[in-house]
C-alpha cells in the first residue's frame, strides 16, 4: 500500500499569503493595549526592536529552509544541525507556541464577539470558534490558501484605511495634533528594559514567518520559494505594524484607554465613529479566522513531522488523510488543546507562546552556525563569516535577550514544559531501547529531498 504524503502544490504567492494570514495583519490591534501598557507607551520603539531581532532570525530561517526543505521548522533544523536530542527539546518547546496560537485567535475573537452579543457565555464562543477553524484546516492546504488570499487582501485594505483616517484625525487636531513626533519611538522616562519587555510581547506579532518553513513539503521548489517568501512576508508585516503603532500612539497618546484588551476599539471610534468601529470589529473577526486556519495548518505540520519520526504517536500525529492530504488527526488534537481558552486569558497565552517562539528562534540561529560554519566549513571568506557566524550570533543574542525579558510566570511555565519534555525524552529512549542519535528524521523523506535538490 502506497504511503499517503502531503501534496506539493503551493506557489510563492500562496506561501506568502498563508504566512501573512498566520501573522494576521490586524493582529496589531488585538495586542495593542497589552503591549502599550508593557512598554509604557513607547510601543513603536518596542516594535522596531522586535522587528530587528526577528528579521535577523528570519535570515537564519531562510538559510535553514534551503538546507532542509522538510516539514518541522525549528525542530527539524536543530535536530539535523546540532543534535537529535536538542531537536526534540526544541520541537517540544515550540509545541507550546504552535498549539497555543489557534487558541489566541479564539480568545481575541471572543473579546469582540462578547462586545456584540454579551449574553452569550465566553466558553460558547471558544467552542464555536474552534470548531469553525478546524473544517477548512482539514479540507486541504489549497482550500486554506484560497480563503486566506481573499481575507488577507481585505485586512490589508483595512489597515491602509485605518492609517488614512488616523492621519486625517491628527491633522484635524485629534490626539497629538501632528503626524511627526518621537514620543511613540523613544522617551527618556522609559528605560530600555521596559521597551525590551514590550518587544518580547510584540514578538508574537511576527511569528508567522517561521510557520512558512512548516509548509516545505507542500511547496513547489521549496529550497528557493520558502526563503524568498519569509523575507517578502516579514517586510510587508513589519511595515504595516510599525506604521499602525506609530499613528495609534499619536491618536491616543500614552495609555489612557479604559481596557487594555479592547484599546484599539477606542481608537477606531475616535478616528471613524461608530460605523468604522463596527467595520473594525468585522475585520478583526475575519483576520482572526484566517489566522486561526493558518496557525492550525502550521501547528499540525510540526506535530506531523514529530509523529512521522515516532517521537510522538505515529498513529495519531504521523497520519495523513488519504483524500484531503492533511494531518487530520493532529489537527483534531490542536482543536482539543484550544479548549484551554475557556480557563486562560489572552495575556497569559501570548506570554507562554513567546517563550517557545523565542527559544526556537535562538536555536535556529545556532543551527545556521552548526550546519554551515562548523559542519560544512563555510568560513573561507569574510562574507562566509558574516553570513554564517556573525549575523546568526547577533540574531541568537537578540532573541535570547528578549527571552530573558519575559515575565517570570512565562519563564516558569515554559521551563516546566521543557523539563516535562526532557523526562518524556528519557522515557521514550528507554522504552524503545534507542539512543538519542537514533531519534532522527524519516530517511526516506530526507533522501527524496536531497534527490530533488540535485
Amino acid at each position: 500500500m502506497e504511503k499517503v504524503k502531503l501534496a506539493r502544490i503551493l506557489t510563492l504567492s500562496q506561501v506568502v499569503i498563508l504566512g501573512i494570514a498566520w501573522n494576521n495583519p490586524a493582529v496589531f490591534f488585538n495586542t495593542y493595549g497589552i503591549a502599550t501598557v508593557t512598554s509604557n507607551g513607547v510601543i513603536t520603539g518596542a516594535y522596531i526592536l522586535a522587528f530587528l531581532a526577528i528579521f535577523s532570525t528570519a535570515l537564519s530561517y531562510a538559510k535553514m529552509a534551503k538546507a532542509y526543505p522538510i516539514a518541522g521548522s525549528a525542530y527539524t533544523f536543530a535536530q539535523k544541525s546540532i543534535h537529535p536530542g536538542v531537536g526534540f527539546i526544541v520541537g517540544w518547546t515550540i509545541m507550546l507556541d504552535y498549539m497555543l496560537t489557534p487558541l489566541v485567535t479564539a480568545l481575541m475573537s471572543t473579546i469582540y464577539l462578547s462586545t456584540i452579543i454579551p449574553v452569550v457565555p465566553h466558553f460558547v464562543w471558544i467552542i464555536l470558534w474552534t470548531v469553525g477553524i478546524v473544517i477548512p484546516s482539514i479540507l486541504g492546504i489549497n482550500f486554506s490558501a484560497f480563503m486566506s488570499k481573499i481575507f488577507v487582501l481585505v485586512q490589508i485594505v483595512f489597515v491602509i484605511l485605518f492609517c488614512i483616517l488616523s492621519i486625517k484625525s491628527l491633522l484635524e487636531g485629534v490626539g497629538a495634533g501632528s503626524i511627526i513626533s518621537v514620543a511613540p519611538l523613544f522617551s527618556s522616562d522609559v528605560p530600555m528594559s521596559v521597551m525590551l519587555s514590550g518587544a518580547a510581547i510584540l514578538c508574537f506579532s511576527f511569528l508567522g514567518f517561521d510557520s512558512l518553513t512548516t509548509l516545505s513539503e507542500e511547496t513547489i521548489n521549496p529550497e528557493k520559494t520558502i526563503p524568498r517568501a519569509i523575507i517578502i512576508m516579514l517586510l510587508i508585516i513589519g511595515f504595516l505594524y510599525i506604521s499602525s503603532s506609530y499613528l495609534s500612539q499619536l491618536v491616543l497618546p500614552g495609555f489612557s484607554f479604559e481596557h487594555a484588551d479592547s484599546a484599539s476599539l477606542e481608537i477606531a471610534a475616535i478616528i471613524g465613529g461608530n460605523l468604522f468601529q463596527a467595520v473594525f470589529i468585522s475585520i478583526m473577526l475575519i483576520g482572526n479566522f484566517t489566522s486561526g486556519i493558518a496557525a492550525t495548518t502550521s501547528a499540525s505540520r510540526v506535530l506531523y513531522a514529530m509523529g512521522r519520526d515516532s517521537v510522538l504517536s505515529k498513529r495519531i500525529f504521523g497520519y495523513v488523510h488519504p483524500k484531503f492530504k492533511t494531518p487530520s488527526r493532529a489537527i483534531l488534537v490542536i482543536v482539543i488543546f484550544s479548549m484551554l481558552g475557556i480557563v486562560l486569558t489572552l495575556e497569559q497565552v501570548i506570554k507562554f507562546i513567546n517563550f517557545g517562539a523565542l527559544m526556537a528562534f535562538t536555536s535556529v540561529n545556532l543551527s545556521v552556525i552548526a550546519h554551515y560554519f562548523i559542519r560544512n566549513c563555510k568560513r573561507s571568506t569574510f562574507n562566509d563569516y558574516a553570513r554564517y557566524l556573525i549575523l546568526p550570533l547577533i540574531g541568537a543574542s537578540l532573541t535570547f535577550w528578549l527571552w530573558t525579558n519575559l515575565e517570570i510566570s512565562a519563564l516558569v511555565v515554559g521551563g516546566a514544559w521543557m523539563v516535562f519534555g526532557l523526562f518524556y525524552l528519557i522515557y521514550l529512549t528507554k522504552l524503545s531501547n534507542k539512543s538519542l542519535m537514533d531519534i532522527n528524521l524519516d530517511k526516506q523523506v530526507i533522501e527524496s529531498k536531497e534527490e530533488s535538490a540535485r
